[in-house]
């Protein structure tokens, strides 16, 4: 049925790119890097996730959730192995704000894929909608250990650990 497994989180090329990812000079350079990362974490290898990934993307981009999580039910359902399954129905769940399911479908992405810097910053932005500095700061931090050129995480990072010393005044 589909073309061989070549990409995904356990692609070989990976430990070189999040080695890569830790060393580099410049935000421009970073994004380079993690531009292939995401590009091999969003393909299966199989045609037929392929294309379930590709619909739910463009239905979330469209704001139709309902089309969004059949397309990526499905993918978990027949990938449960497939960390960017999980990954994109957490941050469906998340638009939607059903965030402990995503919180249970982040957990099954780092299981799969315990360097996914995205997930990673999804669970902190979970965490603020919760009102959970602390455990915010704590995903947003594990983010940037993976990945240093993070803005925004970065810049979450730093309002939340204001906020914590301003409450331990």
């Amino acid at each position: 049925m589909g073309a061989p497994a070549w990409a995904d989180q356990r692609d070989s090329r990976l430990d070189d790119l999040f080695d890569k990812l830790k060393n580099v000079e410049s935000i421009s350079d970073a994004k380079g890097v993690e531009f292939v990362i995401w590009n091999i974490w969003v393909q299966s290898g199989d045609d037929a996730i392929d294309l379930l990934m590709r619909d739910g993307v463009d239905s979330m981009g469209r704001q139709d959730y309902k089309r969004a999580l059949r397309s990526f039910d499905q993918i978990v359902t027949i990938a449960p192995d497939f960390a960017e399954g999980w990954n994109k129905r957490a941050t469906l769940y998340y638009l939607m704000g059903q965030y402990e399911q995503s919180l249970a479908d982040i957990k099954k992405t780092l299981a799969l894929e315990p360097r996914h810097f995205g997930a990673l910053a999804g669970r902190g932005l979970i965490y603020i909608e919760l009102e959970d500095d602390a455990q915010a700061l704590e995903a947003f931090e594990d983010a940037l250990v993976i990945n240093p050129f993070l803005p925004a995480a970065r810049h979450n990072a730093e309002v939340l650990r204001q906020r914590l010393k301003d409450r331990a005044i």
